[in-house]
């Protein structure tokens, strides 16, 4: 199984798709906080729908909490500002796919305190900025399941 993590999220629906993404796919969900949204919200139910039932949602106060959840797991921060392409990477069971907002993404200290093997970035053509989120969560995740032969 692998980890999604979104910090601190703030679109409702994006939020819905990862979660019906992550019923599917198997990957356990954890959220820091703050969101833009609150979890009863409409567009949240709405884009997840029933799923939110079924999918055990992990939720951290801060990163630093986040961070002493995971300890020992190999986390992988998806942004822009990598060099390094997804598909280049040999992913484990148990690695963590950890993807910034969707108005500012992941904070520059958090990046600077990664390795530059675990910055990860999806192509794009020049002169885009980035994808949907819910899309990123869903290219790198089946890549990392792919590579694992779908295993559940």
């Amino acid at each position: 199984m692998f980890h999604i993590v979104l910090h601190e999220p703030q679109i409702a629906p994006n939020t819905g798709n990862i979660i019906r993404l992550s019923a599917n796919n198997g990957c356990q969900l954890h959220i820091i906080e703050p969101t833009g949204f609150d979890f009863e919200d409409k567009k949240l139910r709405r884009a997840g729908l029933d799923y939110q039932d079924i999918v055990n949602i992990i939720h951290h106060a801060n990163y630093k909490a986040f961070l002493q959840h995971m300890q020992g797991s190999k986390i992988y921060a998806c942004t822009t500002k990598a060099t390094r392409h997804y598909h280049g990477v040999q992913y484990q069971a148990g690695d963590v796919f950890l993807f910034g907002s969707e108005t500012s993404g992941l904070p520059k200290e958090i990046l600077e305190s990664l390795a530059p093997d675990q910055l990860i970035r999806i192509p794009m053509k020049a002169g885009c900025r980035s994808l949907n989120l819910a899309n990123a969560v869903s290219i790198i995740s089946y890549e990392a399941w792919r590579q694992n032969d779908f295993a559940s």
